[in-house]
This record gives C-alpha cells, structure tokens and sequence, in this order.
C-alpha cells in the first residue's frame, strides 16, 4: 500500500465519527421539517445554530451519502433561490 493510501485510509477513519453526526443532523431536519432542498436544509441547520455558515456544500453531500444509503430520496424539484436553476427537493423514506 502507498503511503498516499494509508494516509488517505487514516484520514477517512479520523472524519467517520465527524460524518455520522452531520448525517443524523440532516436526516433529522428532513423528518422534523419535511420536504426541503439541499438550500433549505443549510438554511434551518444554521438558523438552529448547528452548523457554523448556511450553505449547500454542508448537506448536498450528505443528502447523497443518505441516499445511498436508502433513508433519503428526491420527490421533486423547485427553482433555487441562489442559481435559479430547478435543484432537488428532498425526503426521508
């Protein structure tokens, strides 16, 4: 194994306790607040306090992560009040 791998490997095992919290966080937002965007869900986490800026680079990713998962799926699509563009909407399953 490179060393670039192991320190990879290491860091990945250093950052799951990190991801777990931040997965629980936004799974639980959709559950208590319904449907909502990525947008929409970094919104609700900062106004709660619970993560430090309002931003959908925090939670697109775990809404993916989730979905792989099987606790999340898209039901639709609304216009982003950022881009403009349709985004996803979110649910839990």
């Amino acid at each position: 194994m490179s060393t670039t791998t192991e320190t990879r490997r290491e860091a990945h095992e250093l950052i799951i306790p990190k991801k777990v919290r931040r997965w629980q966080m936004v799974y639980d937002a959709l559950v208590d607040n319904g449907p909502s965007t990525a947008e929409e869900l970094a919104d609700r986490l900062f106004m709660e306090g619970k993560i430090p800026y309002s931003s959908r680079t925090f939670t697109a990713p775990r809404l993916t992560e989730l979905k792989r998962s099987g606790l999340v799926e898209t039901c639709g699509k609304r216009q982003s009040r950022v881009s403009g563009n349709n985004i996803a909407i979110w649910r839990a399953t």
